[in-house]
C-alpha cells in the first residue's frame, strides 16, 4: 500500500506542474502573436525607411553614417534574452557571435563587445569575455524613448570614430517554428548593406524610380542625416520584437514539450500504479482463500 500511495503522491505532483507548463505555454502563445504582429509591422516599416534611403543614397551625398574607415575597432551587439526556459534560442545566438568568421578574423585588441540581456553578459562574463557594456532590463513594452539610451551609446563609438563598423547579432523571425539568428551591419550604411536588409522587397525596387524631382525641406542633406537616425531606431526595435517573439515562441515549444512529456509521464505511472493495485487486490484475495480453506 506504501508505494501504492507514493505513485499516486508522483501522480499528483506530475499533473500539478503540467497544469503550470501548460499555462505558461497559452501565455507564451499569447505574447508571441503580440509581438509577432510587433516585429513584422516594424520590420516592414523598416523596409520602407531602407527604401527612402536608398532612394536617397548618390555618391554626392556625405554623411558620417557612410565612412568606411580603416582603423578603429569592430563593435559586436549581442542580443539575448533575460530569462530562461526558452529551448536553444540563446545557445544559438551567443554561437553564432563566437563562431562567426567576423569574431575570430577580428583580433581581441579590435574588438568591442556589447551585450543586450543577462543570458550574453552572464556567458561572456564566465568565459571571460570583456564586455564594454551591459543593458539589462528592457521594457517589453517597448517605446521609442526607451531606445534612446541604448543607441546615443552605440553612437557615441561611431560619433568619436572609435570604432569602424558596428554589427547587430539578433534572431531574424521568419514564423512560430522558424528562426535564425544573423549577423546585421548597422554601421557603415551602403547600398549592399541596405540590399542584405531590404531582402526580397529590396530587389523589386525600380531604379529608375529615383526621386530626381523631390524637393526637400530644408535641405536634402539634412533629410537623409534623419533618415539615417530612424532606420538604427527602427532597425533597433525591430530586432528587439523579433527577440522577443523568438523567445516566446521558443517557450511555447518548450513548454509543450514540458507538458507532452508530462502526459506520457502520467500515462506511464497510471499504467503502473493499475498493475500494482491489481497486484494487491490479487494477493488479498489469495490470502483470503488460502485462510478459509485454513479454517
Amino acid at each position: 500500500m506504501a508505494s501504492l500511495l507514493e505513485i499516486r503522491k508522483k501522480i499528483g505532483g506530475i499533473k500539478n506542474t503540467k497544469k503550470i507548463t501548460k499555462a505558461m505555454q497559452l501565455v507564451a502563445t499569447s505574447k508571441m502573436k503580440l509581438f509577432q504582429r510587433k516585429a513584422v509591422s516594424t520590420r516592414n516599416y523598416v523596409w520602407d525607411l531602407l527604401g527612402a534611403l536608398d532612394q536617397n543614397l548618390d555618391p554626392s551625398i556625405e554623411s558620417k553614417y557612410l565612412e568606411k574607415r580603416k582603423t578603429g575597432k569592430v563593435l559586436f551587439v549581442l542580443y539575448t534574452s533575460d530569462k530562461g526556459l526558452c529551448g536553444p534560442l540563446n545557445t544559438n545566438m551567443i554561437k553564432t557571435l563566437f563562431r562567426s568568421d567576423k569574431w575570430k578574423n577580428t583580433l581581441e585588441g579590435d574588438r568591442l563587445l556589447i551585450t543586450i540581456g543577462k543570458k550574453s553578459y552572464e556567458f561572456a562574463k564566465s568565459n571571460k569575455i570583456k564586455v564594454e557594456k551591459h543593458f539589462n532590463g528592457l521594457p517589453e513594452n517597448l517605446k521609442t524613448i526607451d531606445t534612446f539610451n541604448v543607441i546615443d551609446k552605440l553612437l557615441e563609438y561611431w560619433n568619436s570614430k572609435e570604432c569602424k563598423e558596428i554589427i547587430f547579432v539578433a534572431p531574424h523571425f521568419q514564423n512560430t517554428f522558424t528562426f535564425y539568428p544573423k549577423l546585421k551591419t548597422f554601421l557603415p550604411f551602403s547600398e549592399e548593406m541596405v540590399k542584405s536588409q531590404l531582402g526580397h522587397k529590396g530587389e523589386s525596387l525600380p531604379k529608375e524610380n529615383k526621386l530626381a524631382y523631390m524637393l526637400y525641406e530644408p535641405s536634402k542633406e539634412r533629410v537623409v542625416e534623419s533618415l539615417f537616425l530612424l532606420v538604427i531606431q527602427g532597425m533597433f526595435i525591430q530586432s528587439f520584437f523579433e527577440l522577443k517573439a523568438s523567445e516566446y515562441s521558443s517557450r511555447m515549444l518548450a513548454m509543450q514539450n514540458a507538458t507532452d512529456a508530462a502526459d506520457s509521464m502520467i500515462i506511464d505511472l497510471t499504467r503502473t500504479y493499475n498493475k500494482s493495485r491489481q497486484q494487491v487486490i490479487t494477493q488479498q484475495l489469495a490470502e483470503l482463500i488460502g485462510a478459509s480453506e485454513a479454517v
